[in-house]
């Protein structure tokens, strides 16, 4: 089979460059390089691989046990694994059960005194339990233990489902680091790390924060790597040394979404969620950074000093999509 470039197997596997980046870092994939050739390309093993990984992603998986199941050759591994997440998806559909239960037997009831008006109260917890009491239910003695107990079971796994936040960031100076080729995010990590440990920042800057972004944004055509840019908030009086670049970064609304490192598909979701939002729309950016949109490495703080692989072990994101309230017609 002949060799795939990282463009044509974004193209054909729908997943983004970074993705397949960060699957390679973390020891899941490998890719090879051709003699010839100034970047990475995939053979027949590496790809029947990833489609391993994207099956097991669609059936929410996550990472890291993904990684014991392809590593393995132990089939009981792959069992262990298979069955907690069944019991996972079991709370979630009997969280989605007990709410579509309580909102049917609300439907009936409304139905049935459709003439009367709905007072303020009643939709407090004591009045959610005399209709509850008073109409057919698919529980036997349905008391207000065992119903609100139900009901935080039922809001726990939705509610991971409904984190968008809108938050503004304020504007901040930064120190900029930016690679291009090779292996960007954990070269400007590396140097991230020296600048805050030679300037001592988590003393002078108790408050800041680490954002980064694909600079440029994907592979050129002609099969150059991308590259990374982190920021990280500094004082407005700090000056920095190259391979620093003082900025101002102008900060700005946007749509949030927290993931677990390598979680990168999510962004779609975001985008979706963006997209299909009645208040807002994107504002995009510059086009080559990711059009603005922003990754935020959270605890950074207390997370620098760790390597780049442990930071990958542990670190959380939020995802930041610039946005625009929407103008009425």
């Amino acid at each position: 089979m002949e060799l795939l470039t990282i463009s044509e197997v974004t193209k054909n596997y729908q997943i983004s460059t970074r993705t397949l980046r960060y699957y390679e870092q973390i020891g899941l994939l490998q890719s090879l390089r051709k003699e010839g050739y100034a970047y990475r390309t995939y053979d027949e093993y590496s790809l029947k691989r990833l489609e391993q990984i994207l099956i097991l992603r669609k059936l929410r998986i996550p990472l890291k046990e993904i990684k014991r199941v392809l590593q393995s050759e132990e089939a009981q591994v792959a069992l262990n694994i298979f069955q907690g997440r069944i019991e996972e998806l079991s709370n979630e559909i009997l969280a989605l059960s007990t709410i579509k239960t309580v909102l049917n037997q609300f439907v009936i009831h409304l139905r049935e005194h459709a003439e009367v008006k709905i007072n303020p109260e009643y939709l407090s917890e004591e009045s959610i339990l005399q209709v509850i009491e008073a109409l057919p239910v698919t529980k036997n003695n349905l008391k207000e233990g065992t119903f609100m107990n139900d009901l935080k079971i039922a809001d726990n796994p939705l509610s991971q489902l409904k984190d968008v936040r809108i938050v503004y960031v304020a504007p901040a100076s930064v120190a900029s680091i930016h690679y291009v080729g090779g292996s960007p995010e954990y070269d400007t990590g590396n140097e991230l790390r020296e600048f805050m440990i030679q300037t001592n920042l988590k003393e002078m800057k108790p408050d800041l924060r680490h954002f980064g972004f694909n600079h440029p944004n994907g592979v050129s055509p002609d099969g150059t790597d991308h590259g990374y840019e982190r920021w990280v908030t500094i004082p407005d009086d700090l000056e920095v040394q190259k391979p620093f670049v003082k900025k101002k970064f102008p900060g700005g609304l946007y749509a949030t979404h927290m993931i677990p490192m390598g979680n990168f598909e999510e962004w779609g979701w975001l985008m979706d969620w963006v997209t299909n939002s009645i208040e807002y729309e994107p504002e995009w950016g510059d086009p080559d950074c990711m059009n603005g949109s922003i990754e935020e490495h959270l605890n950074y703080i207390n997370q620098y000093h760790l390597s780049n692989e442990d930071i990958d072990k542990c670190v959380q994101l939020d995802l930041l999509l610039p946005i625009k309230p929407k103008v009425g017609e």
